[in-house]
């Protein structure tokens, strides 16, 4: 079995960034879905939006890039890098969890887990991205993911006292 290893470039992170606001997003709507509180139902809504609003934050910050930093660095006509990105994506952050939608707690806790991850997951694909491929655009993405914990943890916390 070969070890492959990969150099990632400020473009493939921003694909999964995009990839993770639009299973972010599904979830919220999915939540509300499950919720019978008007307010809640709202509350969800509005973070799917949030989500939306990130989506297109992050494909701006794409469209953004420098050629030098959409370029891969190693040979990869299979595009194994990227599939390898979307799978992590999409089994890592908000899918293929135990989630819980039967109170809004639990949908608070599991967004929060959710978001944490994401963290995670930025911190350690930055470390695989050389310094010239954008390592200050992954830092960005990082801040907005800190932002939705932030605000997901006063959420929590009010519903905890209701």
């Amino acid at each position: 079995m070969t070890n492959m290893a990969y150099d990632f470039t400020a473009k493939d992170i921003f694909e999964v960034a995009i990839r993770i606001e639009q299973n972010g997003a599904k979830f919220y709507r999915d939540a509300a879905d499950s919720v019978k509180d008007q307010g809640h139902k709202d509350l969800l809504l509005e973070l799917a939006g949030m989500e939306d609003d990130h989506e297109k934050t992050f494909k701006e910050m794409e469209s953004d890039l420098r050629k030098e930093e959409k370029q891969p660095t190693a040979f990869d006509p299979d595009d194994m890098a990227g599939q390898y990105l979307k799978a992590l994506a999409d089994h890592r952050v908000f899918f293929e969890k135990e989630l819980d939608f039967s109170s809004m707690r639990a949908i608070l806790k599991d967004a929060i887990a959710a978001e944490k991850d994401s963290i995670v997951f930025y911190t350690g694909m930055k470390e695989a991205v050389p310094g010239e491929k954008g390592k200050g655009r992954i830092d960005k993405i990082i801040k907005e993911e800190m932002g939705h914990i932030t605000r997901l943890t006063r959420e929590l916390k009010q519903v905890a006292k209701s």
